[in-house]
């Protein structure tokens, strides 16, 4: 138990973690009190006893890990890492939710030194900590040597009763309880109050009984708002962890506020002047703003000191580890780095790919060399692997207590599979996701906080197109490539043969500040030995000419293929341009819209420029986008209704995408606009 003096100092680093908080909110008129004030306890034990971190590193290999997966609280984790030292000032604190300000409204990755991950969306955050925790277990198991454990770290994560009726929380825990991960705790604020009301208006689980179902262990602090329960329940955690824990934090929202302390109305809104006044008051606190105590800064001036004899304890091992592992020690300073070997693109290349075969079966040679080559890459699959073809043949499947795999079995929980590979993602493991296209709905929010951390997670889709055949409308992608397309931030492949296949994860790979997603086909697909070119003339330039016309007339045609078109774009172009019709036609590959958005204009006018002729784009998917390319007077072979349950020969053919009714769309359309 804390003796006097402590408990006071405690104290009042969580009234000044309230304070902060609470200003900050008003000052921008904007923002979340309630768990600010309700989590007060949990902040100062957390940052002043619990956590070990650099404030001047937020890399450090030894820090522990802190994720706040109920985001809205964002004024919480930044008082927290101000008073601990972190590159947040007071001024960052009063410029909360402001133009150009490093405190934006929910906690950013790239906006905050010492935010881990993108928070906000409720209930991701307790997914990304459970990936930061696998990776910590993978890590270690590669790693750590006996006398040297590199990787022992804590991974905490702060969630609400909003994070917990999220059903990624559900899928992530339910992994992490599979796994055991001894090294993760969840702190549940549980102040049984949503945003709309009481939280038994919606939800009456029984939490405690549901996590330990998962597998975890459960402790419950039956006043969260005691800094002695605080600090004797977390503190017991530190060395005597067996499973996965979750720790239930009864706390009262708004705690201290006297008008709005357990209600609702605290949760969202700012406390207002008067009610600010009164609740420094109840707490016994200065009514300055931002106003932080001399015995604070004393408090966290010895705790920097403390963490700096960790560091140099830290340092000191990792020099006789150095000496002891040299080349384990290179690849742990190299891993932030993400470093390719130019040798993997002449390997990529050279793989002898059959004549015809589907997308998904080169990406599985391809990914095979990859692995070689990139120690980081780990990969998994929602159930899937063995149809999606993500195995990495050479390496084990991670299970409980055994981490020397480097294949993630998810199960059927694809939200969750994307969010903890973000999390992998966080701590510069290179992972990769696989699942069919059609399920990227259920993964989309967690690609898209990728997109806005630059996590260079790959998401990988197969099954890409209503030719997928009898399945049926159900599991046949028709607009998920063009809505995925229009995430910023996010690269999106849809190679056209094997070769093409191989040069996307090149450059996918290569793409360290931001995430890829990789589309191929279950169908086989014709080798084309036009795409048979340096990966950086081809899928590094988003699109490029496959086939030139004739230099010396203008061009009639220019025909724009994707994925399992391109092929077919090919087999027009040859019937275009045979006697019959004699067409001067130009056919261009286009793998990746988002990177030939990024060429220059002159490479883009080289491609597709003004005197292209009559403009056809071939995909097997919605039409949205293309018109861009194509113009309003050009066509668009597209599909924008739902398929059908049928063979792949009739849904060519009911669809429009045969040879033969291409050709006579093209020449149809031809005739109109002359």
């Amino acid at each position: 138990m804390l003796d006097k003096k402590q408990k006071k100092i405690y104290e009042d680093v969580a009234n000044t973690i309230r304070g902060l908080s609470i200003d900050g909110v008003q000052k921008a008129n904007s923002g979340h009190p309630g768990l600010p004030l309700g989590c007060g306890e949990i902040g100062a034990v957390l940052w002043g006893a619990f956590l070990n971190y650099d404030p001047k590193d937020e890399e450090a290999i030894w820090r522990d890990h802190f994720v706040l997966s109920a985001g809205h609280g964002s004024m919480f984790l930044y008082s927290a890492l101000h008073l601990a030292g972190y590159n947040v000032s007071l001024d960052d604190l009063k410029n909360f939710r402001q133009k150009g300000s490093k405190t934006p409204g929910h906690p950013e990755k790239l906006d905050t030194e010492g935010v881990e991950v993108t928070t906000g969306p409720l209930g991701q955050g307790v997914a990304n900590a459970i990936g930061i925790a696998l990776g910590m277990k993978v890590l270690g198991e590669k790693f750590n040597k006996d006398g040297f454990p590199i990787f022992d770290n804590k991974v905490v994560a702060l969630a609400g009763d909003g994070c917990l009726m999220e059903g990624v929380s559900h899928e992530a825990s339910s992994l992490a309880g599979h796994l055991c991960l001894d090294n993760f705790i969840l702190l549940y604020d549980r102040n049984n109050i949503t945003l709309d009301g009481a939280f038994s208006d919606s939800c009456s689980d029984d939490d405690i009984l549901r996590y330990k179902s998962y597998g975890f262990d459960v402790v419950e602090i039956e006043n969260a708002n005691d800094i002695n329960e605080v600090y004797e329940t977390l503190m017991s955690l530190r060395n005597a962890q067996e499973k996965p824990l979750l720790v239930v934090c009864n706390t009262v929202i708004g705690f201290g506020s006297p008008n709005k302390a357990g209600s609702h109305k605290v949760h969202g809104s700012p406390l207002g002047d008067e009610e600010i006044i009164a609740t420094k008051k109840a707490l016994g606190m200065s009514e300055e703003k931002f106003f932080v105590p001399a015995d604070v800064k004393d408090f966290f001036n010895e705790r920097k000191e403390h963490q700096k004899k960790n560091k140099m304890h830290f340092d000191a091992m990792f020099k006789n580890y150095e000496k002891n592992y040299p080349e384990l020690a290179k690849e742990i300073k190299e891993m932030k780095n993400h470093p390719i070997p130019k040798v993997l693109k002449k390997e990529l290349q050279n793989i002898k790919f059959d004549e015809k075969m589907g997308g998904r079966k080169a990406s599985a040679l391809a990914i095979q060399v990859i692995a070689k080559h990139v120690p980081a890459l780990i990969g998994g699959s929602a159930d899937l692997s063995g149809s999606d073809c993500t195995k990495l043949e050479d390496y084990g499947i991670i299970n409980r207590g055994d981490f020397a795999g480097r294949n993630i079995k998810y199960g059927v929980r694809e939200f969750a599979m994307a969010a903890i590979a973000n999390g992998l993602s966080a701590v510069h493991l290179r992972p990769f996701t696989g699942t069919f296209l059609c399920f990227s709905d259920y993964m989309r929010n967690a690609i898209r906080l990728a997109a806005l951390s630059e996590h260079p997670t790959i998401f990988l889709f197969t099954h890409d197109s209503i030719f997928l055949g009898e399945d049926g409308p159900t599991h046949q992608p028709v607009e998920h490539v063009a809505s995925l397309r229009a995430m910023p931030g996010l690269n999106v492949f849809r190679p056209g043969d094997a070769h093409e296949a191989a040069g996307s994860w090149w450059v996918a790979l290569n793409n360290s500040h931001g995430p890829s997603v990789l589309i191929f086909t279950r169908q086989n697909l014709p080798t084309l030995k036009e795409t048979n070119r340096d990966f950086d003339e081809t899928v590094g330039k988003g699109a490029y000419i496959l086939i030139e016309e004739d230099k010396s007339r203008p061009i009639d045609i220019t025909l724009i293929g994707t994925g399992s078109e391109l092929h077919l774009a090919k087999e027009v172009y040859e019937i275009l341009t045979s006697e019959k019709f004699s067409k001067n036609v130009r056919t261009v590959s286009m793998p990746c819209m988002d990177i030939f958005e990024t060429q220059d204009k002159s490479y883009k006018d080289t491609v597709l420029g003004k005197d292209c002729g009559l403009c056809v784009s071939m995909e097997a998917g919605a039409s949205f986008g293309w018109e861009r390319y194509t113009g309003r007077d050009g066509v668009n072979i597209s599909i924008d209704t739902f398929g059908k349950s049928e063979p792949i020969e009739d849904l060519q053919q009911d669809f429009g995408f045969t040879v033969d009714q291409i050709v006579e769309q093209i020449l149809a359309t031809e005739n109109a606009n002359a």
